[in-house]
């Protein structure tokens, strides 16, 4: 049955991804569809960094208490209605609000479906972990296809949103964590005050940003290219994104996680740079492949170092830095865009150079007990 909770986790992950990897193909239909500015459509992307990280922490806490059937059914139907509200829409503030309620459910299933991994599979946690990941870049990869060839956000919103809700909770019923008599981990409330726990913290909301601006911005990065290259792009993003979670996660298991996030933030180092230099491809490509990865090896770290007890809440708590990313990789880098392109895209090199001195700072100088 272990096997299962991984094939659960994958399926959630694969429709979680639209509301992320989705966003560049789905961005300029809901700017012509609404008749509204690029701005305006990137508060909603901060909007979901917000809510989705937000509520994560608090859909963990119950689902650490009482399992994760029952929040991850209400979770699921939240994540639909965004999808489906949105379909029928044509105010932008009910947008921000349906947009926002989804984004909840989202960032709720998130932490289950990768807790699933976290608390089951102990000994092979980051290649659990991955594989429950590689949903989130492999749905967005094959949906992209079909949304970058739509007129109108509304009928593949329709569709997503009426799949979600028959496929996700049939699926949640059968979710479960093991006993918690089986599992360890100080309270999250004793975790966050650990200094270790904020300094990977800072690391993890820098290291995030050169994924978001790939992720929320790139539908207008990209508007420059061909259609048939920008379409393979924005699908080729999110499937690196996915497949390179276990295979980063198996790697993990073998020469510890630190040395793997390490060597992450480093490539982010040099992604960030094919930015500047407007290679896009190669952005896409080193971005995509290692920022990917980049969450599902936090949230196995803080397994790790804190325990899986209450790894849920742990990482939900954990997991509000991308509301944080998602602010600096949206909105902050569409002003600076606006304002200047180049300093955009030094502001992205910066942040994943500040990346990886604090991930440096939180190692510490003897190997702790995990």
């Amino acid at each position: 049955m272990k096997k299962g909770y991984i094939i659960i986790g994958i399926v959630i992950m694969s429709f979680n991804s639209l509301y992320q990897y989705s966003w560049d193909v789905f961005e300029p239909l809901l700017k012509t569809g609404l008749n509204v500015t690029l701005v305006q459509v990137e508060v909603a992307f901060t909007l979901f960094a917000i809510f989705s990280t937000g509520f994560q922490g608090i859909g963990g806490y119950f689902a650490d208490k009482n399992g994760p059937r029952n929040i991850g059914i209400l979770s699921a139907i939240l994540s639909s209605i965004g999808f489906l509200g949105t379909s029928f829409i044509h105010n932008l503030y009910l947008f921000y609000v349906l947009w926002s309620l989804g984004s909840i459910g989202e960032g709720i299933l998130y932490g289950i479906s990768t807790n699933l991994a976290v608390k089951w599979f102990k000994g092979r946690r980051g290649f659990a972990v991955g594989l429950v990941s590689l949903g989130f870049g492999l749905g967005a990869a094959v949906a992209n296809i079909f949304i970058a060839k739509a007129v109108s956000f509304r009928t593949p919103m329709l569709i997503i949103g009426i799949a979600e809700i028959i496929i996700l909770p049939a699926l949640l019923m059968k979710a479960r964590y093991p006993e918690t008599a089986k599992l360890t981990g100080e309270k999250t409330s004793k975790n966050l005050k650990n200094t270790r726990f904020w300094i990977l913290y800072i690391s993890f909301i820098l290291g995030a940003v050169p994924l978001i601006v790939i992720s929320a911005s790139f539908g207008y990065l990209g508007e420059t290219l061909p259609l048939v290259e920008f379409t393979i792009l924005v699908s080729l993003f999110p499937l690196l994104s996915g497949v390179s979670r276990p295979i980063l996660g198996y790697v993990s298991d073998l020469i510890g996680r630190v040395k793997v996030v390490m060597l992450i933030d480093s490539f982010l180092i040099l992604g960030s740079i094919f930015l500047i230099l407007r290679l896009y491809v190669f952005a896409i490509i080193f971005i995509g492949f290692f920022g990917g990865a980049m969450i599902s090896m936090y949230f196995s770290l803080v397994g790790d170092i804190f325990g899986t007890r209450f790894s849920t809440a742990n990482n939900g708590i954990f997991y509000t830095g991308k509301a944080i990313s998602g602010f600096m990789g949206s909105t902050i880098f569409a002003a600076l865009f606006l304002f200047d392109h180049e300093i955009s895209f030094i502001f992205v090199l910066i942040s994943s150079i500040a990346a990886i001195m604090f991930l440096l700072a939180s190692v510490p100088k003897k190997k702790p007990n995990v």
